[in-house]
């Protein structure tokens, strides 16, 4: 039986601009503001998609290749903390210099078009070492979080460091930087005092002054000279808020705090159903609950779970196809503003003074939270995936931005192990639209979907979609759609980007895994050409379109001179639009249109449809490695002098079976990891000079039937295993190559 929705006396609301608190003017005149429903700049609606990245937990050597990745898989806005005590670890002594180096990281945001938000603090959270406050506030006469004047002077004294770091860079003077968050889910969430953990375990206060402090917070910030153009706050678990604060919410399927304290089977979660965050009066079948009626902000998001990271009492490999299935649900439940933590992973530093900056409950070093890109920049899936979405919105989002969410009944009340029920949501205008559907969820798995109809009444026509989706696949669907004055009645394919290359619009589409790509125009259009590739025209106009599969679509970079390139490897091009590629394989295929793109840049080979073909690649390296037992439970690694001879870098990949895996350098700490199936990464790069050195490897064993014997009488304490497991099974060097094109 077919799901039907009537469009066409779709509930609207006002759009009215929030105001001087939420608008920003550049030194150039450009104007970024917010009304009630979406972000705008010079006042067009404008589609920010924010990602997280760390720079202080990652060598500032890497940072520039970093952010080219982000800008190239489609993001706008780089979101990033300054944790306290990476940069205040002992108190009065600031440092901002190497990885710690504000100032560059922004200069370089600002290099490759990147937006800024600053995470301030005081508090962020983020897994840090007493939620990135300094060890030394424990001892203060004050409480933390509070409208306390000794604390707020301290914050004043923090924020007027960060101010020095940003004056020239802050948007009112030309810069990136568009907005600041105030602290972090204040009076929501909290994080251990880690000098106290395994003894009292006390916590960080989660705050109890509302609004105050949010407000003194921002007064401090704007006297320190910290003028964005607009604050920003989280709103989720019960948050404080403020009207001059623009609310961000998030979104996390997989939850590790669920097991700090407690065992058992992780629940299938409502992150992977539609519903209606901006209406007033919709009810909501997860914990959304607004302190301000939803019509009257933005629904904006800074926390979708573009990774997560494992803790001691919960190891999983975070599956990939999730976060573009979050998004695609957020964006069909009416988000204007996607933002994800953590795009980027990172590695902590070790503290000036020895301290490992990591929360007890997460590795002491390693950060990579299996995000989109890694800790050492490896591109994940999730990357691949994410970016032929970001690249739907860089070209349709003010489209998209001022439609209005339908849902049909019942849908934000799925529940979430309903294997049955197709989950789909339409934002639209009236008359035209975007069909979201999603058949991904977390911690089960939907089904197959072959025969599907969703009947869609406008106010023009009824459109009628049948089409089948695969199992852990998501898509938006166009109906209506305008290609340059040629009308798109609706499509089995999702809309990716539109382009000109030489004088020619072209418009590039994805067929999602289980679709069968068809494509309904309007009568008085005619359509020439393939499958793949094919001409419409109506009149004096004419666009092409291009057809991809989704395994090609994946592989989709878009260049600065809108052509376009598939490549499996990461695809890095620099403000000057010179090519590099970024690849674990010394041989690569690379497809490219137009087919004359890559011409006398890599060899040329039989073209491929549309497609011009070409192969980039250098010499090969191999890197033996060699290890060896040298007490229970530790192994020897030796590595070549010349590892890195030649090469951008290379990953040491350590499969091993245990608890807890360390690697030592000259008898320093390099990486952790919790061990949870996967192949263990380490990048080489920042050991460049310490190599071959001395390298350990230590497996923490698993302990089963562990005890401690505590009955002598002379206060001794000795564990007692009858079992135990750690074994290393294999260490392997993948040599990471760069490839000028």
């Amino acid at each position: 039986m077919p799901c039907s929705l009537n469009l066409s006396n779709i509930h609207t609301s006002d759009v009215y601009p929030l105001g001087d608190d939420f608008t920003g003017v550049s030194a150039g005149g450009e104007v970024i503001s917010f009304n009630n429903a979406y972000m705008e700049k010079n006042s067009r609606p404008f589609f920010a998609v924010s990602g997280e990245f760390h720079y202080s937990r990652m060598d500032n050597a890497r940072w520039e290749d970093e952010l080219i990745k982000i800008r190239m898989g489609g993001v706008n806005v780089v979101s990033t903390y300054v944790f306290w005590n990476h940069h205040e670890e002992k108190e009065g002594c600031f440092d901002f210099t190497g990885q710690r180096d504000l100032r560059r990281f922004i200069n370089l945001c600002a290099k490759h078009g990147l937006y800024v938000i600053l995470r301030v603090g005081p508090f962020a959270h983020g897994e840090a070492r007493n939620g990135g406050l300094p060890d030394w506030l424990y001892g203060k006469p004050f409480e933390v979080r509070s409208t306390s004047e000794a604390f707020l002077g301290l914050v004043r004294r923090l924020y007027s460091r960060i101010s020095e770091q940003v004056q020239g860079l802050l948007w009112k003077d030309g810069g990136p930087v568009i907005g600041i968050q105030l602290d972090n889910e204040y009076m929501h969430s909290s994080a251990p005092w880690e000098m106290t953990t395994g003894i009292s375990n006390e916590w960080v206060s989660p705050g109890t002054d509302g609004e105050a402090y949010l407000l003194a917070l921002r007064q401090i910030a704007l006297e320190c000279g910290l003028i964005p153009a607009f604050f920003t706050g989280t709103a989720w678990g019960g948050a404080a808020y403020s009207d001059k604060i623009l609310p961000l919410w998030g979104g996390y399927a997989y939850r590790p705090w669920l097991f700090y304290s407690h065992q058992g089977e992780h629940p299938a979660t409502e992150e992977y159903v539609y519903e209606d965050y901006h209406r007033n009066g919709a009810v909501w079948a997860d914990d959304f609950a607004p302190a301000y009626a939803p019509e009257t902000r933005p629904y904006a998001c800074c926390e979708m779970g573009a990774g997560m990271m494992c803790c001691y009492s919960y190891r999983f490999v975070y599956p990939c196809r999730s976060v573009d299935a979050l998004a695609n649900i957020k964006l069909g439940s009416g988000c204007n503003f996607i933002g994800y933590y953590m795009f980027h992973g990172g590695t902590n530093p070790i503290g000036r003074l020895g301290t490992y900056m990591n929360e007890s409950q997460v590795s002491k070093i390693s950060y990579d939270y299996q995000a989109a890109l890694g800790e050492y920049g490896q591109i994940r899936e999730s990357y691949s995936r994410l970016k032929v979405l970001h690249y739907f919105l860089q070209s349709f989002g003010d489209r998209l931005a001022p439609m209005q969410t339908v849902l049909p009944d019942g849908a934000s009340a799925i529940d979430p192990r309903d294997t049955q029920t197709l989950r789909f949501a339409v934002r639209t205008d009236g008359e035209s639209g975007f069909l979201f559907v999603n058949n991904f969820q977390d911690h089960l798995v939907l089904p197959d979907r072959v025969e599907e109809e969703v009947v869609l009444k406008t106010r023009k026509e009824t459109c009628r979609f049948a089409f089948g989706i695969a199992s852990e696949e998501n898509a938006v669907l166009p109906f209506h759609f305008d290609m340059d004055g040629i009308l798109l009645r609706q499509a089995h394919a999702q809309p990716v980007l539109r382009t000109v290359i030489g004088g020619r619009v072209l418009y590039v589409f994805m067929v999602p895994d289980g679709m069968d790509g068809a494509f309904c125009f309007e009568e008085t259009a005619q359509v020439t050409g393939g499958k793949t590739f094919f001409t419409v025209r109506k009149g004096q106009v004419q666009v092409d379109v291009l057809v991809l599969t989704r395994a090609q679509a994946d592989q989709l970079f878009l260049l600065r001179d809108g052509s376009l390139v598939l490549s499996q490897a990461a695809l890095l091009e620099d403000e000057h639009g010179t090519l590099r590629l970024e690849s674990t394989e010394a041989r690569n295929t690379l497809f490219c249109f137009p087919p004359e793109r890559l011409r006398g840049t890599a060899l040329r080979l039989p073209d491929d449809g549309p497609f011009g073909v070409y192969c980039a690649e250098t010499c090969a390296k191999q890197i033996p490695v060699r290890w060896e037992p040298c007490a229970p439970f530790r192994w020897t690694l030796q590595l070549p002098e010349d590892t890195l001879d030649g090469l951008k870098d290379a990953r040491l990949q350590i499969d091993y079976q245990g608890d807890i895996g360390m690697l030592f350098l000259n008898d320093r700490m390099i990486s952790d990891n919790f061990c949870n199936g996967a192949t263990w990464e380490i990048g080489l790069l920042e050991q460049k000079g310490r190599l071959p050195g001395t390298m350990v490897l230590k497996i923490t064993p698993l302990r089963k039937d562990a005890k401690v014997n505590v009955e002598s009488a002379m206060a001794a304490r000795k564990e007692e295993v009858r079992t135990t497991v750690g074994e290393l099974l294999q260490v392997r060097v993948q040599p990471v190559y760069e490839i000028k094109l």
